[in-house]
């Protein structure tokens, strides 16, 4: 049995468990040891995440022997047989994944070519938001949102009708101009998948506020897929109060889910 030698690690995310499965789906059943080269090279491009600048100064994390050991937990939720102690994060990603090996095949893919995005923050923080699609995607849409100069021209534009939240419709032409900018964010309103393969438009920005712009990150993590503008709408008015009035993340997703149920 492989040997994870790596304790004290930060536990394994989604978008490294979504490559995994990737390579265990390659393998076909069978499970090889840390010094197979396509464990090593997982292991490689694993300590390679910009998110793990730090962990990967141990020689520890994310090793052959843990990749390889990751595989046997794959094995064990896909199975039911063999290790017990699996997490519930590979749990869930085999229930969403487990029978549809082509779009883990694709969403990893799309990971690996995120990984060396020009462009792509590399702080080390951990993102209280993140998509289904995985942490590096939801850093790769934040820092496209985030370039001050899409941001300028998207205020530019709408500065002439007033600035309006899309989803709430907040206002506040009553602040110095200064003031009233800063109320606002530029959010992408095109999936992940269909942005990658044209550059950002100003026709695929929306304006939100601070607080609807969180939340409708949120919403699309808890729903596990895209959620456009007019459906955040409907489900945050559904919630009963501004996301600003919400007093923590927790109480935001419970109204959220409650809203999903109608």
């Amino acid at each position: 049995m492989a040997v994870t030698r790596g304790h004290g690690n930060p536990n394994w995310n989604r978008d490294e468990i979504i490559l995994a499965l990737d390579l265990y789906n390659q393998l076909g059943g069978s499970l090889p040891g840390p010094n197979d080269a396509r464990v090593i090279a997982l292991s490689d491009l694993l300590r390679s995440l910009p998110y793990h600048a730090a962990a990967a100064r141990n020689p520890t994390f994310r090793n052959p022997y843990g990749v390889a050991f990751k595989l046997q937990n794959l094995r064990s939720v896909a199975t039911g047989k063999g290790l017990s102690n699996v997490s519930a994060l590979d749990r869930a990603i085999w229930a969403e994944f487990g029978n549809a090996p082509e779009q883990v095949r694709e969403l990893a893919g799309r990971i690996r070519s995120a990984i060396t995005t020009e462009g792509m923050e590399d702080d080390e923080s951990s993102d209280d938001e993140e998509f289904y699609e995985g942490r590096l995607l939801f850093r790769l849409h934040r820092s496209r949102e985030r370039k001050p100069q899409l941001r300028r021209k998207l205020l530019a534009k709408r500065r002439s009708s007033g600035l309006t939240c899309d989803i709430c419709d907040l206002t506040r032409p009553d602040l110095p101009p200064d003031l009233e900018e800063s109320l606002f964010e530029a959010h992408h309103v095109v999936p992940l998948a269909e942005a990658e393969v044209r550059p950002t438009r100003l026709s695929d920005m929306a304006l939100l506020c601070a607080c609807c712009h969180r939340a409708i990150h949120r919403l699309i993590a808890l729903e596990a897929r895209w959620v456009g503008i007019s459906e955040a709408r409907t489900f945050l008015r559904r919630v009963g109060s501004h996301p600003s009035e919400v007093q923590s993340q927790s109480e935001l997703d419970e109204r959220l889910l409650r809203a999903e149920q109608g």
